[in-house]
């Protein structure tokens, strides 16, 4: 089995290209132009850029919601094309999407034990008796307390909401997590909690880390290693202490000098 949870080799994802609903030829745009990445198992690769820099274009391409327009990825061994053949059910089982709007991605209809329902039947074919088992383990994984079952996504603040959207990524038992800024929703002693938590999560379970984020900071204190992507191309990539401590690229050069600083000589 190889070291790496992800593979990705020379990735182009175009958009645009044919015709509009007028007959004229619309602009073709490279959103990803030919980058090639690895995610070793057990890390955290963080993901920087701009808005724009086909970050999240990756993400969605990674979990199955957009095709690429050629290169290739293995995600857990399995080519990209297999997964896609499979259906959403193969995506599932592999690999996990946590958004940035967790309350956003809760379905307000439905009790949490209700949505955690729907992968432990689905993706993992668990019985009644093992979805209940399952739920309560899930809700104390993260760290809430078991009533959360019971209640309904409103109910819960952000950073609680985002906990249960962990939860619900963590009952495929997929082993990979795409996670599109996942804390930039959230209060800044909230967004220490779910990172800490996310930390220990992947620690416990072996989980490996995609961490796409526009915090200069919040990258850099998560993330085993970081790449950052620039008009849809990976420019650098590095351990991430030493990349932020002598960063090569003119572009990450001037994303660190823009990310604001507390001033130490300020009164």
């Amino acid at each position: 089995m190889s070291d790496n949870a992800v593979q990705i080799r020379d990735l182009v994802k175009t958009f645009g290209g044919g015709r509009s609903l007028f007959g004229r030829k619309s602009n073709e745009v490279q959103a990803v132009k030919g980058i090639s990445l690895d995610l070793r198992r057990g890390e955290t690769l963080g993901i920087v850029g701009e808005s724009g820099s086909g970050k999240s274009t990756l993400a969605r391409m990674l979990v199955g919601l957009e095709a690429p327009t050629s290169g290739s990825m293995l995600i857990d061994n399995k080519p990209w094309a297999d997964l896609a053949s499979s259906g959403s059910r193969a995506f599932g089982r592999t690999i996990q999407y946590v958004f940035q709007d967790p309350v956003a991605s809760l379905n307000p209809r439905k009790t949490i034990g209700q949505i955690l329902d729907v992968p432990l039947k689905l993706l993992c074919g668990h019985d009644a008796t093992r979805r209940a088992i399952r739920k309560r383990e899930l809700v104390d994984a993260v760290q809430m307390p078991l009533d959360t079952l019971e209640r309904y996504p409103h109910e819960f603040s952000g950073g609680q909401a985002q906990r249960i959207a962990i939860a619900r990524a963590l009952a495929a038992e997929a082993s990979i997590m795409v996670l599109d800024e996942p804390v930039s929703a959230l209060d800044v002693s909230v967004q220490a909690q779910v990172l800490l938590l996310l930390q220990q999560l992947r620690d416990d379970l072996g989980l490996s880390y995609l961490f796409i984020s526009h915090d200069l900071a919040v990258v850099e204190s998560i993330s085993d290693r970081v790449a950052v992507m620039y008009l849809g191309e990976v420019v650098e990539v590095g351990p991430a202490a030493q990349l932020f401590a002598s960063p090569q690229h003119d572009y990450t050069r001037s994303l660190i000098a823009s990310a604001p600083r507390l001033n130490p000589d300020a009164a």
